[in-house]
């Protein structure tokens, strides 16, 4: 097995390769990965202080960490609410307003409870990801948080929320750590950078500026938001969009500038709603993109260590090449100082002689920045037999790493449906409708979107259920509540038994209730009720409109406690198909509707 030295310019251990079927022993990409950088790469990081002049060195924690979302943008553009949008719910340590609310970076992740943890804790944490922070210091630590909670999106997901970034005379306060730096330190591990505009705020300050600058290099990382898009009219919005475009083109200093979202992120009615089709669209594509995350996050790993071995080879080569410009006895400052001032023909040089492509060089500037910082004459020589090593890692060992797992295209196995589901749904043909599933008390918003095909035996009783039978159904087995006799919670008989127990009977007959108990059952209920985002996928194949689906939501939540129990999930099923079949939803729930288990335990029934 390879065995490099650690120390400048020695030999190495071994200079026996390694088999070519190495990739056998690994048991997936991540493995592999984790295997080829401790054995090849990070030791001519650590030769080369790799760590010093741009990212510090990996450990296996960040290879095994879950892909990250990281959200940028300036105050009161829509972040914390995007992030709120996206889990249905509110998170610990959340703030939202339209003045500048969230005055730290959070990281939202999966917990068994909901709990913050403190920057400095999440820091020295050996199964978190970011012991890297700590160059930093306790200035950021400080206002660094980790917030943990059970959401099945964040199961698969980390989402970083972070402070908006300072515009006018504000940009001038010293926050205590660079925010530039640290949002190249997220940038670079992140698998997805969104940057999110409100449409009345599209002025880039000089901080947003710097901060879109460090972010190239990711550009296949980058998307924006323009959000809150709903509070402009149809022309208004065709010159915002046009105003942004032209901003962002000069900040990226590029003709093409990436992915541009249109929406209105939050559970809130649309208040122009001529763009309501553009919207829809745009969430389509959006939620598949963030869908697609966990199914590529191998792909992501392998991407963003081919582009650390790149330019490691570029720092060696750079490195070695300045340590033979120097002499050896006198004159090495005035020597250093005269590379530094012409690095740009340092550049060069190595250019041509290695053949290296220009794209790979890091910013001069920067470089010459951190190199200032170090004695040149006591960097090692150029250790060819390292490089090369290293070299394989492109050539060979990554390629046959994935020829090994043609297959594996996300975090775990399945994941890929979970995200979806946990995910406000992804359009696939007409547009529906999507919203937080929970917490809220409103499943629908207006945002319109389509709901995911549902297969297996809940997608033919779903159907079945919203449709209506081409027979009357027998009744099937259920809960005693449904026996005929069993007491109702005011103490009433059966509303389905022969007399009406003294109240109004229910309009679901025994045979619907027993169809709609089927498909209950299959929602996996916790403490007899279902979730909104469970309940959510059968609900949206009946394609009714937004505002229709969202009464049905209002109505059939009786205790308003974001969850339906059997009886309310009966209830908006009736609703449903009443609507499918053209006839007008209620403005409140008749005496007739309620269910006999909500009468008398709400007030206002």
């Amino acid at each position: 097995m390879y065995a490099p030295s650690y120390s400048g310019g020695a030999k190495v251990g071994s200079s026996a390769p390694e088999p070519a079927d190495a990739a056998v022993l690994f048991d997936s990409v991540t493995d592999g990965l984790k295997h080829l950088y401790r054995q090849k790469i990070k030791p001519v990081e650590e030769l080369y202080k790799y760590g010093e002049f741009y990212q510090p060195i990996m450990s296996d924690h960040d290879f095994d960490a879950k892909p990250m979302v990281l959200l940028l943008g300036q105050y009161s553009t829509g972040k914390t609410s995007f992030i709120r949008y996206l889990l249905g719910r509110d998170f610990p340590g959340q703030h939202i307003g339209p003045e500048p609310t969230t005055d730290r970076f959070i990281a939202v992740m999966h917990g068994n409870e909901e709990k913050v943890t403190p920057g400095n804790a999440l820091a020295v944490s050996a199964s978190m990801p970011f012991r890297g922070l700590e160059l930093f210091g306790n200035g950021f630590l400080t206002k660094f948080q980790g917030s943990q909670l059970q959401s099945d999106l964040l199961e698969h997901l980390t989402i970083v929320d972070t402070p908006g970034v300072l515009s006018g005379e504000k940009q001038r306060v010293n926050r205590g750590y660079s925010m530039v730096g640290v949002c190249e330190w997220f940038a670079a591990r992140a698998d997805m950078i969104l940057l999110l505009f409100d449409a009345h705020k599209l002025d880039i300050s000089d901080e947003f500026k710097a901060v879109i600058e460090v972010l190239r290099g990711h550009d296949d990382k980058v998307r924006v938001v323009l959000n809150k898009a709903d509070q402009v009219n149809a022309q208004q919005l065709m010159r915002v969009y046009g105003a942004l475009m032209w901003s962002l083109g000069k900040v990226f200093r590029s003709p093409e500038v990436c992915r541009v979202y249109i929406g209105s992120f939050w559970n809130q009615p649309f208040r122009h709603t001529e763009n309501e089709k553009l919207f829809d669209m745009e969430m389509k594509d959006l939620m598949r993109d963030l869908r697609d995350i966990p199914r590529n996050a191998a792909v992501r790993k392998v991407n963003e260590l081919v582009k650390r071995v790149r330019l490691a080879r570029v720092h060696a080569h750079l490195c070695g090449h300045l340590r033979k410009e120097m002499p050896s006895m006198f004159g090495k400052e005035k020597k250093q100082a005269q590379l530094l001032q012409q690095m740009e023909d340092v550049f060069l040089k190595v250019h041509r002689a290695n053949h290296l492509p220009v794209g790979d060089f890091p910013d001069v500037n920067k470089f010459r920045g951190a190199l200032s910082a170090h004695d040149i004459s006591k960097f090692p020589k150029f250790n060819k037999e390292l490089v090369d090593a290293m070299d394989l890692v492109l050539s060979r060992d990554i390629p046959k790493l994935m020829e090994q797992f043609p297959h594996e295209g996300h975090y775990k196995t399945g994941v890929a449906d979970k995200v979806a589901a946990a995910l406000p749904p992804v359009p696939t043909g007409q547009q529906q409708l999507t919203g937080p599933p929970t917490g809220t008390g409103d499943l629908y918003d207006s945002t319109r979107v389509q709901a995911p095909q549902i297969t297996g035996p809940t997608a033919g009783m779903a159907q079945l259920a919203l449709t209506g039978p081409s027979e009357p159904a027998a009744s099937a087995a259920g809960s005693s509540a449904w026996d005929g006799s069993a007491p109702t919670a005011r103490g009433e008989s059966n509303p389905f038994g022969a007399g009406d127990g003294g109240g109004a009977g229910w309009a679901i007959s025994a045979s619907e209730k027993s169809q709609y108990d089927e498909v209950f059952n299959t929602l996996s209920p916790q403490g007899g009720k279902v979730s909104g985002a469970a309940v959510r996928p059968v609900l949206e194949r009946s394609e009714l409109p937004v505002g229709t689906l969202r009464k049905v939501w209002e109505l059939s939540d009786v205790d308003k406690d974001g969850h339906l129990d059997g009886d309310e999930f009966a209830l908006a099923m009736h609703l449903v198909r009443s609507a499918v079949q053209g006839e007008p939803l209620p403005a409140k729930l008749q005496p007739n509707l309620v269910p006999p288990s909500k009468r008398g335990t709400v007030p206002e029934l």
